[in-house]
């Protein structure tokens, strides 16, 4: 009797489990749901529902974007002419590092050497904008359209200190791509790398932005007053995407790809973008002046990579503002209340952090504009109002670009130099760049002063660049301190 108890019993129990499961879930798959932020979502969805996602949002789609860019980037193609010696670095110059740099400096061969990259059209009569290192030292310059047309283009002029440089192709009527405002970016936002990497067709990567006002230090390479100020992605980029664009997702161009980080020659998880707002004002010089007209603000600063130690010993407080560490006498800002120990917080009202944000918001100026300068001292603020000089320490626009495109470094004497020497002025040579136009066509050496530039008396560094802009062929007449004659010099610049 006992046992005919239990097992009704049990077998009760069996049947109120399994129905209860079932009961659960047949009720349950229709109303379960989760609680989060606020709202309650189906937990048998996945992530989409009627074409929106969790938040309400539509899905992400790069579609649109894509297809304004894709027609407006090109390929780029460059033949360079053997010589002997070593050849420049890849023009891939994005790979960073010395030992990438002993890689790249192998013997050249005889034959010509041929590279390739991207580039962006930016009007519809055919002005395009790429990195200098693309087409540094090429002899032939071919672009070759989404459509396949391909071109000879010809060089506008280059700025090294940007690592730009604008081309041009006859022809109306091209698609180009609309500039975006990279002022505005945002760290988190989507962006799309469009490019011709590793020679393959049109090439569109997705990303977000990871970091903003990056240096990295690979202008220094060709130039001694670098501009870096670089958008980091996370965009999938490689050989052959520098020179691409960088496009949010309305399809506007956000920056020029330009670099990545790798230890290997491979994207390995960043790439680097020069923000539009530096490109427009680049390459609106050289179209109205030839020329990129720099503007100085005059001042030393703690670089963005100072060792500890250092900081320390300077008493260097983080997060404050751009540590002033020098004020030139002769500069932009010495007569602007700024002092050495002071940080500069702003500049027009914009916030700056660190010496690549103010590099990339000084870059925006030529010289003679006026920009409002915010500074604090002792926790207290100041504003000053300077008006911004050239290198020369002048207001005046420099009407030609030669200087960076010569291979050298080039500095005022200064005025007891001059006078010690028994001259009114000079320029001299500070360093000769390896396989720069001097170093190849002449035995010119480091620490020539220059007197004169085809016949014209130069007492510095604008006054050469002003004696250089007619013709392609140059002489320069100076000496070399410690030394006694005179030396002359002839290159042609074409």
């Amino acid at each position: 009797m006992k046992i005919k108890q239990l097992f009704i019993l049990v077998l009760l129990s069996a049947s109120t489990t399994v129905g209860t499961l079932f009961a659960y879930q047949y009720i349950g798959s229709k109303n379960r749901t989760i609680q989060g932020a606020g709202t309650q979502i189906p937990a048998n969805y996945a992530g989409l529902f009627e074409g929106k996602t969790a938040a309400g949002e539509p899905p992400a789609d790069f579609s649109k974007a894509s297809q304004a860019a894709v027609p407006a980037v090109v390929h780029i193609t460059t033949i360079i002419k053997g010589n002997s010696g070593y050849q420049r670095r890849s023009p891939f110059a994005d790979l960073f590092g010395d030992d990438f740099d002993d890689f790249f400096d192998m013997p050249q061969r005889s034959t010509p050497q041929r590279a390739s990259g991207s580039g962006v059209i930016v009007s519809n009569d055919g002005y395009i904008v790429t990195n200098n290192h693309v087409i540094d030292e090429a002899s032939e310059i071919k672009v070759t359209l989404n459509n396949k047309k391909t071109y000879v283009a010809k060089l506008i002029g280059t700025d090294p200190s940007s690592d730009l440089a604008m081309l041009k192709i006859e022809e109306k009527n091209l698609p180009f791509i609309l500039y975006g405002n990279s002022d505005m970016v945002k760290i988190g936002q989507w962006v799309l790398a469009v490019g011709y990497p590793l020679n393959l067709e049109t090439t569109v990567t997705a990303g977000i932005i990871s970091a903003k006002s990056r240096s990295l230090g690979l202008n220094a390479r060709k130039s001694n007053s670098p501009i870096e100020s670089f958008i980091q992605t996370d965009a999938a980029v490689n050989q052959g995407n520098s020179g691409g664009a960088l496009i949010n997702t309305n399809g506007e161009l956000v920056g020029i790809v330009s670099a990545i980080a790798s230890p290997t020659g491979a994207y390995a998880g960043y790439s680097y973008a020069i923000p539009v707002n530096i490109v427009k004002k680049i390459i609106n010089d050289l179209l109205q002046y030839g020329t990129v007209q720099r503007a100085y603000l005059g001042v030393s600063y703690l670089t963005d990579n100072i060792p500890d130690s250092e900081k320390e010993k300077i008493g260097f407080k983080e997060g404050i503002g751009v540590y002033v560490r020098e004020v030139a006498k002769d500069g932009a800002a010495a007569n602007s209340g700024l002092k050495e120990g002071d940080y500069i917080t702003k500049i027009n009202g914009v916030k700056v952090v660190s010496g690549s944000e103010m590099v990339e918001q000084v870059a925006g100026y030529k010289p003679g504009d006026k920009i409002t300068i915010t500074y604090q001292r002792d926790g207290k603020e100041f504003n000053s109002t300077i008006t911004l000089k050239n290198r020369s320490g002048s207001y005046s626009i420099v009407k030609s670009e030669t200087l960076e495109s010569l291979g050298g470094e080039f500095e005022t004497l200064s005025a007891e130099k001059a006078k010690e020497y028994g001259f009114r002025g000079g320029v001299i040579v500070k360093r000769i760049k390896e396989n720069g136009l001097i170093d190849q066509q002449t035995r010119m050496r480091d620490g020539f002063i220059i007197i004169k530039a085809n016949g014209v008396t130069v007492n510095n560094v604008e006054e050469l660049e002003n004696a250089l802009s007619k013709g392609t062929r140059i002489v320069f007449d100076g000496f070399y301190p410690g030394y006694d004659g005179s030396y002359s010099y002839v290159l042609e610049t074409k």
